[in-house]
């Protein structure tokens, strides 16, 4: 018998041996046959695996539950297909809502203050640990499978096989989110531009080295000006260096917090985050629970030269080598702009997108050739002059499984089962090969994805390497996501509008955070409501004695454009394979 099958029997899973019938055996064999192919799982395993969901299910039932998550491929996979599924094998129907992450924060934090049960679970994501390990609002998952839950709980459900548990981890050492999908913030380029001798013979002429993947922001800048205003036109197409966006929005909020101020360099050495400074400028010292701090006058960095720098430069590339609109884009705008194939190079670009981005022509993909092998790559995106060797290289998203405690417990189980149904080694590869967002060693490491890897653009070659730690969710220095992260969008927004300055909107922003801050002291002080691990703010001190202290929050450099540094593509992926 293989390892599953022994598990399940050793809980008690299968009714009566593996050749024994069920209920729903007809409707699981369809779904294994059909739909759950590739698996890294055998077919008796699958089918042994389902035999103990249906038999776990039938305390529920009949019963109707309703989960949120954000829409990107993945979850719309979960729920189109996997909800029919679910319900067929188990009799539990699912509503499975999507909505925009920023009203899918909104409705965490809804349901956190009032109490009122407005989903039954939630793909939240990671960067919000360190908020659910403070207000102990979510269920704590750990204590949650061995006690009430402990007959809900897959006995193959594998944890050690996941990559993101150690970011859905609270301080305390206990697991509090599931990890559903993840990936990564990396860069993206056109190989078939950058590998064109006439462009790499006129790109080392003018900046005397050669045009590849930028190891620093100094090399992003020349490759974005190169192509805007060197090179214009490629096939009759004007062109263009760079792709973000801008839009006053949510997600601009979350297009900084995701380590745009650590990629920079403005953060502490430090994984998966920086310590004592994280990647949001907030200063908590080793060893503690408690913020201090977000402005450099209490030793944080997010008003700090780096985070200026960086807020600087993302404004400047917006206006002077994106597409004629990208400033007034959006998250889920800027995904089809891409695709168009009028861009080079993009340096903040999630793997997210990796599903559309492998579609073909014949549906408007112009960024991959008539037989679908894509024209791009996505490499390590580049850092900026203050980043140092051991800071944090780049963000990971870890759309994660929560469950509040407002939610009644045989609505809780009922939920519990049909995430731990859409991550099960049965689905896990099918719904990987649609989604594109790995959350499993075993399935990134299946031999499809080896077949497959060639079309898609370095996405299975980082997962594989050892680096792919590197880059890493919002940990938990930010005590309470939900308030803090409103604050972002809002300011960086006055930059793109012109209202304020760079360094003005930083100050405002860090001093915002602090007075936030200040009120999660109070209350954590009065009534306990963090768990003692709330904010404890440092009095406010001359900027420049913390400046002149050793790590962040970073002094002004002399030169915040040293020179660039690109590296041969063919040359790190070897890197990644050894």
């Amino acid at each position: 018998m293989r390892k599953y099958l022994l598990s399940a029997v050793a809980a008690g899973a299968v009714l009566a041996g593996v050749g024994s019938a069920f209920a729903d055996e007809e409707a699981a064999k369809k779904w294994i046959d059909q739909e759950f192919q590739p698996s890294v799982l055998t077919k008796d395993e699958q089918l042994a695996e389902m035999q103990w969901f249906i038999e776990a299910a039938e305390p529920f039932n009949g019963m109707e539950v309703n989960v949120l998550s954000e829409g990107i491929p993945t979850h719309s996979y979960e729920s189109e297909v996997l909800t029919k599924a679910f319900e067929e094998i188990t009799g539990i129907k699912v509503n499975h809502q999507i909505l925009g992450e920023g009203e899918v924060v909104q409705a965490v934090q809804t349901q956190m203050q009032t109490g009122r049960n407005l989903y039954d679970a939630y793909v939240n994501d990671s960067d919000l640990i360190g908020t659910h390990s403070r207000l102990q609002l979510a269920v704590n998952l750990t204590d949650w499978m061995a006690g009430p839950a402990k007959d809900v709980t897959n006995p193959g459900l594998d944890l050690d096989d996941f990559m993101g548990t150690q970011f859905t981890t609270g301080p305390d050492g206990d697991l509090y989110q599931l990890p559903d999908q993840q990936f990564a913030n990396l860069y993206w380029f056109r190989k078939d531009w950058f590998d064109r001798e006439d462009l790499k013979t006129a790109f080392k002429e003018k900046y005397g080295y050669d045009l590849g993947v930028p190891v620093n922001w100094s090399a992003y800048e020349d490759i974005a000006e190169f192509f805007t205003n060197d090179v214009k036109e490629i096939d009759g197409v004007q062109i263009y260096g760079h792709m973000d966006y801008g839009k006053r929005a949510p997600d601009l909020g979350w297009r900084m917090t995701d380590a745009w101020l650590s990629m920079a360099g403005a953060g502490d050495k430090g994984e998966p985050n920086g310590i004592p400074v994280d990647e949001w400028g907030i200063r908590m010292e080793e060893g503690t629970c408690n913020p201090v701090g977000a402005s450099v006058s209490r030793g944080g960095a997010a008003n700090g030269p780096a985070a200026v720098y960086a807020i600087r430069k993302w404004d400047e590339w917006l206006r002077n080598y994106a597409p004629p609109g990208a400033a007034s884009f959006d998250f889920y705008q800027s995904l089809p702009a891409l695709s168009q194939g009028n861009v080079a190079q993009q340096i903040f670009w999630y793997t997210a997108f990796t599903a559309d981005m492998v579609k073909p022509q014949s549906e408007g993909n112009n960024t991959v050739d008539e037989e679908g092998a894509p024209l791009w790559r996505m490499a390590p995106s580049p850092h900026g002059p203050y980043w140092e060797d051991g800071q944090k290289v780049g963000y990971q998203d870890v759309g994660s499984w929560t469950i509040l405690k407002s939610t009644p417990e045989d609505r809780a189980k009922a939920a519990w089962l049909y995430a731990q149904f859409v991550v099960s080694k049965t689905v896990d590869t099918k719904k990987s090969h649609v989604g594109l967002t790995f959350i499993r060693d075993s399935t990134v490491n299946h031999e499809s994805f080896t077949e497959r890897a060639p079309k898609l653009g370095g996405l299975v070659e980082f997962y594989r390497s050892p680096d792919r730690v590197a880059w890493s969710p919002t940990g938990v220095n930010v005590p309470d996501y939900p308030k803090l992260a409103q604050i972002w969008w809002q300011q960086i927004g006055d930059v793109n509008s012109g209202a304020f300055t760079p360094q003005e909107a930083m100050d405002r922003l860090a001093q915002e955070m602090d007075t936030v801050m200040s009120r999660m002291q109070q209350a954590d002080e009065r009534a306990n409501v963090y768990g003692g691990c709330g904010p404890r703010l440092n009095e406010p001190q001359d900027p420049e004695y913390w400046l002149s202290q050793p790590g962040a929050p970073k002094a002004k450099l002399a030169n915040e454009k040293p020179q660039g540094e690109t590296v041969n593509y063919d040359e790190l992926v070897a890197r990644w394979q050894q």
